[in-house]
C-alpha cells in the first residue's frame, strides 16, 4: 500500500539517501531541512509499506508552483509511484491557488519528459548548462492553467489510470 503525507525532519535522512541513490547527491540534508523551513515550500514523502520510497516538492511563488524535485528509490521505480507523486503536487498546487506548474527536466530523461507530457506540460525553453555535474541543458516545461475543466479532466484521467 502506497500513501504519501508532508515530509517531516525526521524523514530527511531516508530522503538524502534516496535522493543520492537517482540523482547523486545534489541535495543535502540541509538543503532538505531548509526547504521545509521556507514557506514557500511544499515537501511530501510517498511511503510503501510505511518505510520512505520516494519524495517530492515544490515552491508556490504567487500562482505559480515549480516542481523542484520528484524521487523515488531505484527498486521503486517502474511502479507508478513518481506519478502518484507528481500528482499529488499538482492537487496540492490547485489547493493552494496556483493556476500554472513548472519545472526543469534533463533532455536526456526521456521517461521523464514522457510523463511529464501525460500531466499536459510542454517546453516553453532550455536553460544552457543548467545541470552542475554535467553542464547539461534543462528543458523548461509548463503546464496549461490548471485551474480549468480541461486540466481538471486530464487530471481525473490520469488518477483513474493509476487506480488499480
Amino acid at each position: 500500500m502506497f500513501e504519501i503525507r508532508k515530509m517531516q525532519g525526521a524523514d530527511l535522512p531516508r530522503v538524502v539517501e534516496i535522493e543520492k541513490e537517482c540523482f547523486g547527491g545534489r541535495w543535502s540534508q540541509g538543503a532538505f531541512a531548509n526547504e521545509l523551513a521556507n514557506v514557500s515550500s511544499q515537501y511530501f514523502v510517498g511511503l510503501w509499506e510505511g518505510r520512505i520510497v520516494a519524495f517530492a516538492g515544490y515552491w508556490l511563488i504567487l500562482e505559480e508552483a515549480h516542481i523542484t524535485t520528484i524521487g523515488t528509490d531505484p527498486r521503486f521505480q517502474r511502479r507508478g509511484l513518481g506519478e502518484r507523486m507528481l500528482l499529488h503536487l499538482i492537487e496540492h498546487a490547485i489547493r493552494a491557488a496556483a493556476q500554472w506548474v513548472t519545472l526543469e527536466v534533463r533532455p536526456s530523461n526521456a521517461p521523464a519528459i514522457r510523463l511529464y507530457e501525460k500531466y499536459g506540460f510542454s517546453s516553453l525553453g532550455r536553460r544552457k548548462a543548467y545541470y552542475e555535474d554535467n553542464r547539461e541543458d534543462a528543458l523548461v516545461m509548463w503546464t496549461e492553467n490548471i485551474d480549468t475543466p480541461g486540466y481538471q479532466a486530464l487530471l481525473t484521467k490520469r488518477r483513474t489510470a493509476l487506480t488499480p
